[in-house]
């Protein structure tokens, strides 16, 4: 916990609110994504309504760690904090983002606050219907979390978050066909269709990451074998490192001494940084990871036929070690490739902060009232 910080407990469920909610309406809408009900599009972004302005507050919820940031109308990261995510306890990780509200809540006037989770979601009511790095099964996060705070909480899944941001925001400005593919823990997906977050039928659209690319290839958490994200995530990256280091291979040397020879410390964010670094085996493995990244590109780009792909989470960081090989088994697997136009393949602009922009910039877009 954060010095200074008040722990979650201090708050009761049933009874009063957090000091910084003094003065806040207590209505809550029970409303699906804003995107599926037609959010303001790109024409409304010079000259924001009063509903689009003030602050929120933005909390990503992922495998590994829960990042939180207050966040302004214009995308502006004012303040930011984060936690780590404990591992397999649904009540932890909301008494987590209590902490993280109370402590960011402090000398800011917050309007709205907006929880982008891992997962499967009910979006009419907030339910986590299913999270496979998370201890989420049908879990109630946005009720929960209104009783915990005595505040309006909006829930939306974290890649449609991180998208919305690159949208209104970053790298995919001004692209009426846009697809974010996150890569983290696993791989995140979304779409922005005309000015709005495309859901489906039954608003679990987006997984692209659990489309089976190597039938009967690696076990993934949703319970399948051989899920893209088994073979082009963070995860997948550190697992062919470990596999590589722990056959002692010669290659591997840098690897092994960086975390002392013990070969279950190697992480995928440790590879891409020694990758950056310049070491000839990491960055033949971030190489291999982008090769999986393009050729499932090239899948989604047939069904789905977009503009531009942005490519954002913590693998991102490795930029052209990882683009650079995906752009080319793209190029290389894309059906009709010489004869039709090909989408583009961009780097994330707002970094690893594009998930907790868009869910605080999401919870502005909501009513505040029924």
């Amino acid at each position: 916990m954060a010095a200074g910080a008040e722990p979650a407990s201090s708050y009761p469920r049933r009874r009063g609110a957090p000091p910084w909610a003094a003065g806040q309406p207590r209505s809550v809408r029970r409303a699906g994504l804003p995107g599926r009900a037609g959010l303001p599009g790109r024409a409304g972004r010079a000259g924001l309504p009063a509903a689009r302005r003030g602050l929120a507050i933005g909390i990503d919820v992922g495998g590994t760690k829960v990042a939180a940031g207050v966040v302004d109308g214009s995308g502006r990261l004012l303040a930011q904090a984060r936690r780590s995510t404990p591992g397999s306890d649904a009540r932890e990780v909301e008494a987590v983002i209590v902490d993280l509200v109370a402590e960011l809540g402090r000398g800011h006037r917050i309007r709205s606050i907006g929880i982008g989770a891992a997962g499967w979601m009910d979006l009419s009511n907030g339910t986590v219907l299913f999270s496979p790095h998370l201890a989420w099964r049908n879990e109630p996060l946005r009720s929960n979390l209104e009783e915990l705070l005595r505040r309006r909480v909006t829930v939306v899944n974290d890649a449609d978050a991180a998208a919305w941001a690159e949208w209104r925001f970053g790298a995919g400005r001004g692209e009426p066909r846009l697809v974010c593919v996150t890569l983290g823990t696993g791989i995140g997906g979304a779409m922005i269709l005309d000015g709005r977050v495309e859901r489906g039928r039954h608003g679990v659209a987006g997984e692209f990451g659990h489309q089976v690319i190597v039938p009967g290839g690696h076990r993934c958490e949703c319970g399948n074998r051989g899920c893209w994200e088994q073979y082009a995530s963070g995860n997948a990256l550190g697992r062919e490192a470990r596999e590589l280091a722990a056959a002692n291979s010669p290659v591997a040397q840098s690897l092994r001494a960086a975390v002392g020879g013990d070969v279950q410390a190697i992480t995928g964010a440790l590879v891409t940084r020694l990758a950056l670094d310049g070491d000839p085996a990491c960055q033949e493995l971030v190489e291999e990871v982008g090769q999986w990244l393009g050729l499932g590109l090239a899948n989604l780009a047939a069904a789905l036929d977009p503009g531009t792909f942005v490519i954002g989470g913590g693998l991102s960081e490795a930029g052209g070690l990882l683009l650079g090989p995906a752009r080319r088994a793209f190029a290389r697997n894309l059906t009709g490739r010489g004869f039709r136009p090909a989408a583009a393949i961009e780097a994330a602009a707002l970094g690893p902060s594009a998930g907790l922009i868009g869910a605080a910039d999401l919870s502005r877009s909501l009513p505040r009232g029924r």
